[in-house]
C-alpha cells in the first residue's frame, strides 16, 4: 500500500503558521517579482482568484475583498518543507519526496502496529499539524496513481476530514466515480478531450477500459500501466535516492530578474550567486556534481524573435562541489550564451550527475581537484560554517557581489539589479537570526 501526503496550499499555510490571523482570510502568495499567484487559500479561490494570474490583472479583486498578498519567501518554505519531510521519513519505511510539498509513502508492514492504515494516517495528518501548523490530507490506495486520486477526493469532500483509504474494492469505485477524468494523474488536456469526446467522463470510466484501448489511444505501454494502476495493480514503485536518503538527484538555482538587464557584469553576478546557492546545497547534501548548465532568457513578449532562452551544458572533468570551480566552469558557460545587444530577463544554473562526495571518480588523464588542491575541502567547509552562523552569503565570491558596490560609509544596502521584487516578503522566521519571529 502506498500514501501520498500532500500539504495543503502550502504557501499560504507556511505563512498562516506564523501569523494565525489570517487563518480564515482570503491569501495569496505571488511567484518571483511578484508577478503572478502561485498559492492560494480555499478562501481566495472562492472569489474566483485563479493560479498563474498575473497581479496585475487579479489586483481589482483582491482590492475588492481585501485579499492579503505575500511574496514568494522561498527560504521559509524550503525549510518548512524540510520539516514536513523529515518528520515522514521518521515515520514511514519508505520515502519518495514528490514536490516541495508533496511525498509519497510506502506503508509494507505498518498494519500490526496501528490497527488500520487510515488510523496510521490520522496520527501522521495530527503530528505534522502539530509540529508545524501545516495541514495535509493523506491518500491511501494499492497503487500511487490511486494515491493521488484519493487525496484529491479527500481535499474535496470535507466529510473524509482530510484522510481517504481505498483498502477495499468498494471504496475504490466510490472514489473513482468521484473524479473526472481529466483530474486523473497523467491524464493531459489532449488525452482528456479525446476520452470525453469516446463516452469515457470519470476515472472510473478509464479504469474499465482494456488494456487493448489503453495502449491504442494513451500512448502505449504508459497508457496501459496507468489503467492497471486504476483497477488496483501497481505498476509504479517509489523512486527514493539510491542511498536510501532524501538527497536529490538536480539542483537548480534560477531566477527572474528584478528588471530586465543588458550589461554582462551583471548578469555574470547573477550567475555566480546562483553557481553559489546550488553549490552551497550540494554540499549540503554531500554530493559532487558531473554536470553543469547555465540558460538565459529574454522576454518572450519581447520584440526579439525565438528562441526566447538559450543554454550551455559541460560535463566537467571531475565532480566537484567547490563553489570556486562551479563559478568558473559557469562563466565559462555564459560566455557562450552572452549575445552583446540583447536584454535578459533570467538566468540558471542546474547541476546533475551527482555522486558521493568523498568518492570521486578518478580521471585516468588529470588528477583530481581534491588531489591538486587539498585545501579547498577545508576552505568550502569553513564558508559554510560562516554563512551558517553569520546568515546565508555573509561570506561569497567577489563575483556573486554587486558591480557597484555601495559607496564607502554609505549606510544603505548595495544595489543588487539581479535582485527580484519582494515587496510583500515575511521575514525568514527559521533560517536567519536577523529575522527570528518575535513574540510580543
Amino acid at each position: 500500500m502506498f500514501a501520498l501526503v500532500d500539504c495543503n496550499n502550502f504557501y499560504v499555510s507556511c505563512e498562516r503558521a506564523f501569523q494565525p490571523s489570517l487563518i480564515g482570510q482570503p491569501v495569496v502568495v505571488l511567484s518571483n517579482n511578484d508577478g503572478c499567484i502561485v498559492s492560494r487559500s480555499a478562501e481566495a479561490k472562492a472569489l474566483g482568484l485563479k493560479m498563474g494570474e498575473p497581479l496585475f490583472q487579479a489586483r481589482p479583486l483582491i482590492e475588492q475583498h481585501q485579499v492579503k498578498v505575500f511574496s514568494s519567501n522561498y527560504a521559509l518554505y524550503g525549510d518548512m518543507s524540510s520539516r514536513v519531510m523529515n518528520y515522514l521519513s521518521e515515520v514511514a519505511p519508505e520515502v519518495e519526496i514528490y514536490s516541495v510539498d508533496e511525498a509519497f509513502l510506502g506503508l509494507h508492514g505498518l498494519h500490526p502496529h496501528f490497527g488500520t492504515l487510515e488510523n496510521y494516517a490520522r496520527n501522521v495528518r495530527a503530528q505534522v499539524r502539530q509540529r508545524t501548523h501545516i495541514p495535509t490530507c493523506v491518500g491511501i490506495a494499492p497503487t500511487k496513481t490511486l494515491a493521488k486520486l484519493a487525496n484529491r477526493v479527500a481535499k474535496k469532500d470535507p466529510r473524509l476530514d482530510g484522510v481517504l483509504s481505498l483498502e477495499t474494492p468498494a471504496a475504490r469505485q466510490w472514489a473513482l466515480a468521484q473524479v473526472p477524468v481529466q483530474d486523473v494523474w497523467g491524464i493531459g488536456h489532449q488525452y482528456a478531450t479525446k476520452l470525453h469526446a469516446q463516452g469515457i467522463a470519470t476515472a472510473a470510466d478509464l479504469a474499465r477500459c482494456s488494456d487493448a484501448y489503453a495502449r491504442k489511444h494513451l500512448g502505449g505501454v504508459v497508457g496501459a500501466r496507468l489503467v492497471r494502476e486504476l483497477q488496483g495493480f501497481p505498476c509504479h514503485q517509489l523512486a527514493p535516492s539510491e542511498d536510501g536518503t532524501l538527497a536529490r538527484q538536480s539542483i537548480a538555482c534560477t531566477r527572474t530578474f528584478g528588471r530586465p538587464l543588458t550589461e554582462l557584469a551583471d548578469i555574470a553576478g547573477a550567475v555566480a550567486a546562483f553557481a553559489s546557492r546550488a553549490a552551497e546545497k550540494l554540499r549540503r547534501q554531500g554530493s559532487v556534481a558531473h554536470v553543469l548548465t547555465v540558460f538565459l532568457s529574454q522576454n518572450r513578449f519581447g520584440p526579439t524573435p525565438p528562441p526566447h532562452s538559450r543554454s550551455a551544458q559541460y560535463t566537467l572533468p571531475a565532480a566537484t562541489s567547490s563553489t570556486l570551480d562551479l563559478v568558473r566552469y559557469a562563466h565559462a558557460l555564459l560566455q557562450r550564451l552572452w549575445q552583446p545587444g540583447h536584454t535578459y530577463v533570467k538566468a540558471g544554473v542546474i547541476l546533475d550527475g551527482f555522486e558521493a562526495a568523498g568518492q570521486p571518480q578518478l580521471n585516468l588523464f588529470a588528477p583530481t581537484p581534491e588531489i591538486v588542491h587539498p585545501q579547498a575541502s577545508a576552505l568550502m567547509q569553513r564558508l559554510d560554517q560562516l554563512n551558517a552562523r553569520f546568515g546565508r552569503a555573509a561570506v561569497q565570491v567577489a563575483a556573486a557581489l554587486p558591480s557597484q558596490p555601495r559607496p564607502r560609509g554609505a549606510k544603505a544596502a548595495p544595489v543588487v539589479p539581479w535582485q527580484g521584487q519582494q515587496q510583500h516578503r515575511t521575514p525568514a522566521c527559521t533560517t536567519s537570526w536577523d529575522e527570528l519571529w518575535e513574540i510580543g
